[in-house]
């Protein structure tokens, strides 16, 4: 057989997910042809899904200086091990470094399109950056518009509907967080004034795609449309409210909505930001969640009077017993994205930890997953100072809301703060501790404890979040206290309060769908 045929044998592996099958014979090709790219591209794909993010960030930087641009084909090459390393970087919370790497992959990319990805991932992988500026954040956005030179917007139409058509256009319909927030939004409008479309452009069709497809009023599937194709079917459509529910974060479809098919266009449940795009005419929000953020946005901001999500649960679990009153120490947790966690970040555990004896951090997250994952994280927490032995590693499950068990309180990260976590964890009866900015996406935490009472939880410096972490964890009483009502308390408020939260949000619509005619 020769060295072309065993890279299809193995790439026909790979697509079966048969990746050791796979990395066999790639070894035979690379010794046969080691100066050929397209084998070593194809390992650091195998270790990437099997999800060793080190040993694929590692092995990258060893090829990635023999590879230039000299060639269409090379600068193909350049492009993908760019984005690879890029990825790795945001995942293993290196975001500066991550975003300049994205960049350089939209700039070598072959097409508008695959540059216009790289760049929403590099905006997206900003947010959990300290070092981001507006001007920055702006400098961005241009970037991803000098991608859309190809996109020709449709001329803005009005409709005379007996029902006011609202799109919502998501990659995400599928068992996804964002669904535990979108979920309302999708199938509680009132259809005596709105008919629903929704777009999907997800690849996973699972249990909850089914459901959706099989009950929405009108179901789309653009997963294998073009940009343009997918516009124009929203177009044909006569949408008067395209709502797209992704923003920056993956596999969304923001160039569709740059054609402007629609006649009024939002953003946001889905991403936490502004897309910076011009196509946009609207972000929804609220009136804790905005703050004073305006600045950061292109869009203008929707202000609901309380939450701008509706939180869904569909867990069975019950709420355990607090962990502390049976152990002899408060165990704090984080289960957002280690990509999340800053150095800044990490000086604050050790604070905590240093002024809690005995306390432990349990950090629950897909980057465990691997003994080398692991190794990365204990060597970050050394470089702070965090005596690993205090902290437990725990990798992704399904069944993860049972880890929440195990939590006498969370702690939240900054500046990309959680959002569906944050909600997880108080529905678990777990308080969230909660920094505080004035970018949108600060304030999530904010917002989420401010409709259920609990503002006093968040605070806007790092010394306020160590103090009021330390004083928790010596308030026995009240962290029961809470574990007991706390999901009571959340099913009463805003936040789960899907009647109101829908009304609110209808009376949106038809407000900005006057104010355009």
């Amino acid at each position: 057989m020769d060295i072309l045929k065993k890279y299809e044998v193995a790439l026909g592996y790979y697509k079966e997910r048969k990746f050791d099958e796979a990395l066999k014979i790639l070894d035979e090709v690379k010794t046969a042809a080691p100066h050929w790219k397209k084998p070593f591209l194809l390992e650091a794909f195998i270790l990437r899904d099997k999800g060793k993010t080190v040993e694929m960030f590692l092995f990258v930087q060893k090829i990635f200086p023999t590879l230039n641009a000299s060639s269409p084909e090379e600068k193909s090459f350049l492009s993908t091990a760019l984005d690879l390393l890029g990825v790795a970087s945001q995942q293993l919370a290196m975001p500066e470094a991550a975003v300049e790497l994205l960049r350089l992959s939209g700039e070598t990319s072959k097409d508008n399109a695959e540059a216009c990805i790289e760049i929403s991932n590099a905006i997206l992988t900003a947010n959990a950056s300290e070092k981001f500026s507006t001007e920055d954040f702006q400098k961005l956005y241009d970037e991803y518009k000098k991608y859309l030179s190809d996109v020709t917007p449709y001329p803005k139409k009005f409709y005379a509907h007996k029902k006011i058509r609202v799109g919502f256009l998501s990659g995400d319909f599928s068992v996804h967080s964002v669904m535990k927030w979108a979920w309302a939004l999708v199938f509680k409008l009132d259809k005596n004034f709105f008919e629903t479309y929704c777009y999907s452009s997800g690849k996973n069709f699972d249990v909850v795609t089914k459901h959706i497809s099989a009950t929405t009023e009108n179901w789309r599937d653009i997963s294998k449309f073009k940009d343009a194709q997918a516009a124009e079917l929203i177009r044909n459509d006569e949408i008067d409210i395209l709502f797209d529910l992704s923003g920056h974060t993956a596999g969304n479809r923001l160039r569709v909505a740059a054609y402007r098919p629609a006649t009024v266009q939002i953003s946001g449940v889905g991403y936490m930001n502004s897309t910076g795009l011009d196509c946009f005419d609207y972000f929804l929000s609220d009136v804790y969640c905005a703050g004073n953020s305006e600045k950061y946005f292109t869009e203008k901001l929707i202000y609901l009077p309380n939450s701008h999500i509706c939180y869904e649960s569909s867990t069975k679990l019950e709420v355990s017993a607090l962990p502390c009153l049976e152990k002899n120490f408060v165990t704090f947790g984080s289960f957002n994205q280690f990509s999340k966690v800053t150095d800044s970040l990490l000086a604050a555990w050790k604070k905590i930890l240093d002024a809690v004896p005995n306390s432990r951090l349990i950090l629950k997250n897909k980057i465990f997953n691997t003994d080398s994952g692991k190794n990365f994280v204990r060597n970050r927490l050394r470089g702070a100072g965090i005596d690993s032995e205090r902290v437990e590693m725990r990798g992704f499950t399904r069944d993860y809301m049972r880890d929440y068990g195990d939590l006498d309180i969370a702690l939240d990260t900054f500046p990309y703060t959680g959002g569906v976590t944050t909600c997880e964890a108080l529905y678990m009866g777990v308080p969230v501790i909660s920094l505080c900015g004035d970018r949108h996406g600060t304030r999530f935490g904010y917002s989420i404890l401010k409709n259920i009472g609990l503002e006093e939880l968040v605070v806007d410096s790092y010394d306020d979040y160590v103090k009021i972490a330390v004083a928790l964890s010596n308030k026995k009483d009240l962290l029961a206290n809470l574990r007991k009502n706390l999901r009571g308390i959340m099913t009463k408020s805003p936040l789960m309060n899907s009647g109101n939260y829908i009304r609110e949000v209808e009376a949106a619509f038809i407000k900005i769908l006057r104010d355009a005619k």
